[in-house]
């Protein structure tokens, strides 16, 4: 499932989150990977050790936890506290899929589900750095407005264009899914949309209950606690 999801930081939070960025300390992205990730990625992050990095990453966490859309589509269990990431002067990271299992702060460990992209950058403001996410209809080219998020399968070969001009910030994280399949994850997203749409349009209370009940045994049927 690849699910854009908007309006996740508002205008005043992405210009303030920008201005601690453009002004911060950014290290070497290939600190932060293996070997074979090494050899493709050309990037610079905030260091892991960053407090603007732990404290602009509560701030995210935070929209994301108020967001209904991320919560429905993702049905998080664990989420791995954001990084933020830069591409300038070419910067790329090219074709990879992500690591399946990720240490967390607290010494756990969490299996990456769903990896997600919240932009921080305006797309007029930069030429390339398209997030390429492919699946089995093929390639999608994603390059979304400050503020938005894109939510996708950990599994998905993935990559960033090179940045030509201007400068690309983002934020992104990893959640470990209450549902690990992700074809099961989007059929209880569009029964919940569904189910939505239906309780807006002023349907018929019984049914709906029966609809809802369905959601929550498919819920309980299909997840990992």
């Amino acid at each position: 499932m690849l699910l854009h999801i908007p309006n996740v930081l508002d205008r005043a939070q992405v210009t303030r989150m920008r201005a601690a960025l453009d002004g911060a300390a950014w290290t070497d992205g290939r600190e932060t990977v293996g070997p074979q990730g090494a050899q493709v990625k050309r990037n610079r992050q905030l260091p892991e050790t960053s407090p603007l990095r732990a404290e602009l990453g509560r701030e995210v966490l935070k929209a994301l936890s108020r967001h209904p859309l991320f919560h429905a589509a993702v049905l998080p269990q664990r989420v791995l506290p954001p990084r933020f990431n830069r591409y300038e002067d070419g910067g790329h990271y090219g074709s990879h899929v992500d690591g399946a299992v990720m240490a967390l702060p607290d010494g756990g460990q969490l299996r990456s589900d769903v990896s997600c992209t919240l932009f921080l950058s305006e797309p007029e403001d930069y030429d390339g750095g398209e997030l390429i996410i492919n699946d089995l209809y093929g390639e999608h080219e994603v390059k979304l407005p400050a503020g938005d998020a894109i939510v996708y399968p950990a599994s998905s070969l993935h990559r960033v264009e090179p940045v030509t001009r201007g400068a690309r910030t983002a934020a992104f994280l990893w959640a470990q899914s209450l549902v690990r399949d992700d074809g099961q994850r989007q059929l209880l997203l569009e029964l919940d949309s569904s189910i939505q749409r239906l309780t807006q349009g002023g349907a018929d209370a019984d049914a709906l209950l029966q609809l809802t009940g369905v959601y929550h045994n498919l819920l309980r049927r299909w997840s990992e606690t």
